[in-house]
């Protein structure tokens, strides 16, 4: 009964929504190295990508967790965000100064994770579906061969309004991973007076660094694309 009650309770829901924030910055990480194959070691992108697709365990387990947690980290932080306004009150609200007394990343995460949570679907409908498509529904017996994969990431990048779209949706992560990196972390109780300033500096330079990159992998695949 007690866990049950931290799990209702906003602590619980906070420490939940700080382990899935986690969770997705690991995979964030693995997935940006994965992604810079494809720039520097384009066969090696295609053995890893083959790899992968073929793998059940991957297609069947990890991307559908990866999925719950992200649908699950933007649920939790918009009911977070409804008691919090309840919990101020009417009277608490109309005396409370947002803009003084937070940045505008944090008065607006929902906003940028509901922007990523729509990239991510856009991003699994372009190279999850047909994965799963070709491998287990209407099989293809060349799908995977020669150089598949790097083909189908050029093909999507020949479209300057997916360009865009990679761009818009990284640039909000970079100012949702600005605030949650730090708060996932203070909400699990990881603060020490030594570390957390060095933990703080690292997560701002994680926030930048790694969409800016992300984005840097779209752009290449673009221009690339012109030539």
């Amino acid at each position: 009964m007690a866990n049950e009650s931290l799990l209702k309770s906003s602590i619980g829901k906070k420490f939940a929504m700080a382990l899935s924030a986690l969770f997705l910055i690991v995979f964030l990480l693995q997935h940006l190295v994965i992604n810079l194959l494809s720039m520097v070691y384009p066969d090696g992108f295609n053995e890893v990508s083959a790899f992968m697709s073929a793998n059940p365990i991957v297609q069947f387990v990890m991307q559908p967790i990866l999925l719950i947690g992200v649908v699950y980290h933007f649920i939790m932080g918009f009911v977070l965000e409804i008691q919090n306004k309840k919990a101020r009150g009417p009277v608490a609200y109309a005396k409370y100064n947002g803009a003084a007394n937070s940045t505008w990343m944090s008065r607006n995460m929902i906003i940028s994770g509901g922007v990523i949570l729509l990239f991510l679907l856009v991003h699994l409908w372009q190279f999850w579906v047909p994965t799963i498509n070709a491998h287990y529904v209407n099989v293809d017996p060349n799908f995977g061969q020669g150089n598949y994969f790097m083909d189908h990431v050029n093909h999507v990048f020949t479209s300057a309004v997916t360009l865009v779209l990679y761009v818009v949706a990284f640039v909000f992560l970079s100012l949702h991973l600005q605030h949650g990196f730090a708060s996932a972390f203070q909400s699990i109780g990881a603060r020490h007076p030594k570390y957390t300033p060095c933990l703080v500096a690292f997560g701002k330079w994680y926030s930048i660094l790694v969409p800016a990159l992300f984005i840097v992998i779209a752009v290449y695949h673009f221009v690339n694309n012109l030539s």
